[in-house]
């Protein structure tokens, strides 16, 4: 949904799109989750407002109608899924480039190779809490 969110901002920032401002009289999100993102936007939408940004605060606006039109214990627990999924996927390919570099024998590129690895298996294992977090609110 953050990446939505940040498309969505980008794309009415760049294109001066007009944006529904009824975000505000829809009812806030039920989950911490969402209700937390809608927060967020929230507070953007008033430090735009502040600073005089009315392209970035429509953008902005968007999103929060997005988050609280579809931020859902269910859409938060796909989100997570498809995060999960994208991280196994990395650790995949990042385990095939040390492969490669240690087939190559070069102790620059194997280092290089192991760290971006251990990079990656950190990502995946905070994705996988993050899962077991919206799975354990359920």
């Amino acid at each position: 949904m953050k990446r939505y969110c940040s498309f969505i901002l980008a794309l009415a920032c760049v294109t001066g799109a007009p944006v529904l401002l009824a975000a505000e009289a829809a009812p806030a999100p039920a989950v911490p989750e969402c209700v937390a993102k809608s927060q967020e936007i929230n507070g953007k939408i008033q430090e735009a407002k502040t600073d005089g940004r009315k392209q970035e605060q429509a953008g902005l606006q968007k999103a929060l109608s997005e988050v609280k039109a579809n931020c859902s214990e269910t859409s938060l627990l796909k989100e997570r899924e498809q995060k999960v999924l994208d991280a196994k996927r990395e650790v995949t390919r990042r385990q095939t480039d040390l492969n490669k570099a240690m087939a190559k024998g070069d102790p620059e590129r194997i280092n290089k190779r192991k760290d971006k690895l251990a990079e990656s298996r950190k990502e995946l294992i905070d994705a996988q809490a993050e899962l077991e977090k919206v799975q354990s609110q359920e």
